[in-house]
């Protein structure tokens, strides 16, 4: 089985930055690929960003792309998302995932394990 635990989220101000963290326990980190998702009130669940296995291949929604970045770290068995200049629709509560097909997917039901989410709110 897999854990995963999301730190790092919080209230910032409008053009601030926050960086999450995903710790992954359990299992072999190397072979899953790794999603970042939010959920706002009365929104789908979305998927942010995502990172393969190796690292070398990154996805991006349309709305993050420049200001947010995904990476991941063998070592430490954990996945960040670098989240600058945000913005008030930023706020949601941001989900870690982990998927052992290989590729980035963009479908939430494609995922085997979820962490337990972290709130981020972005307000003046």
């Amino acid at each position: 089985q897999v854990q995963l635990v999301e730190s790092g989220g919080g209230l910032v101000q409008p053009g601030g930055s926050l960086r999450l963290s995903c710790a992954f326990s359990g299992r072999t980190f190397s072979i899953y690929t790794m999603g970042w998702f939010r959920q706002a009130p009365g929104k789908e669940r979305e998927l942010v960003s995502g990172i393969n296995w190796s690292g070398d291949s990154t996805y991006y929604a349309d709305s993050v792309k420049g200001r947010f970045t995904i990476s991941r770290d063998h070592a430490k068995r954990t996945v960040y998302l670098q989240m600058n200049s945000l913005k008030p629709e930023d706020t949601a509560v941001y989900y870690c995932a982990a998927e052992k097909s290989g590729p980035i997917v963009v479908d939430a039901r494609e995922y085997d394990f979820w962490g337990q989410g972290t709130q981020v709110t972005v307000s003046s």
